[in-house]
């Protein structure tokens, strides 16, 4: 890091893999704007990682919302006066039910936060980035293992993660002329909130329940910030980091 602290943008910051990265941006000396949904989680990220301080800026968003996004980064460029990373991190899912279930109102749910949710920031940090001096900066993707494969009865997150995948391909495209880089990690059974039913089992392809291996999620967040540390002349456009043991490859 430079003596002066990088700038982040971390969704979802409150829980599981935005708060435990968030932690570790803090450690390497980002000043972070952590957003999410609700108040008490973003406060108890930052109690926890210990700085609470002129470097951190709690700022309850929706992303689904155009009008709190816009807000959310109006924020971070009036306290910090540039933008040098967006962790494009929260994410819902709906009910594990059959697709022909899925009511509209939880598809339409599932799709504002996780597809529409990263859109919306990613534009509005393309207006910060593409205007700031020095130019540029990078915006990281929490796609997931289901990026590429689904669980069952996972249709809307399922849906919203292969979409991530081109949002991360479009985005590192469109920014090239910026100097904005873009690329997305794919998480495999972090140890979360989210993920805690894989340790007590969960329905596989062939319609069996079993107890999945999982990780410590700092092994993602380490990823991330690794991804955030290279110069923007290099860029790791994909990244899966996962369970070693979890069935990901392979049949069945």
């Amino acid at each position: 890091m430079s003596s002066v602290a990088k700038v982040a943008v971390v969704t979802g910051a409150g829980t599981g893999v935005g708060r435990s990265t968030t932690i570790s941006l803090l450690r390497e000396g980002y000043s972070v704007v952590l957003a999410g949904r609700r108040k008490e989680p973003l406060e108890s990220t930052v109690n926890e990682a210990g700085y609470e301080d002129s470097r951190t800026l709690v700022f309850p968003t929706d992303v689904g919302n155009p009008d709190s996004v816009r807000a959310l980064f109006t924020q971070t460029r009036e306290t910090f006066g540039r933008l040098d990373l967006l962790f494009n991190n929260a994410g819902i899912s709906a009910p594990s039910v059959p697709l022909e279930e899925i009511t509209y109102e939880q598809w339409k749910r599932v799709v504002d936060v996780n597809l529409t949710g990263a859109f919306l920031c990613t534009q509005e940090a393309f207006k910060i980035m593409k205007d700031q001096n020095p130019r540029g900066g990078r915006i990281i993707n929490n796609g997931s293992i289901s990026a590429h494969v689904p669980r069952p009865f996972s249709s809307p997150y399922t849906s919203t993660k292969h979409a991530i995948t081109g949002l991360t391909r479009s985005t590192s495209l469109d920014g090239r002329a910026y100097d904005i880089a873009c690329g997305q990690i794919d998480i495999g059974n972090a140890a979360t909130e989210m993920t805690a039913r894989i340790r007590d089992g969960i329905i596989q392809a062939n319609g069996e329940t079993a107890v999945e291996p999982s990780m410590d999620v700092e092994n993602a967040a380490n990823a991330v910030v690794h991804m955030a540390g290279l110069p923007l002349a290099a860029n790791i456009l994909f990244m899966t980091v996962m369970a070693t043991k979890m069935p990901f490859v392979g049949r069945g």
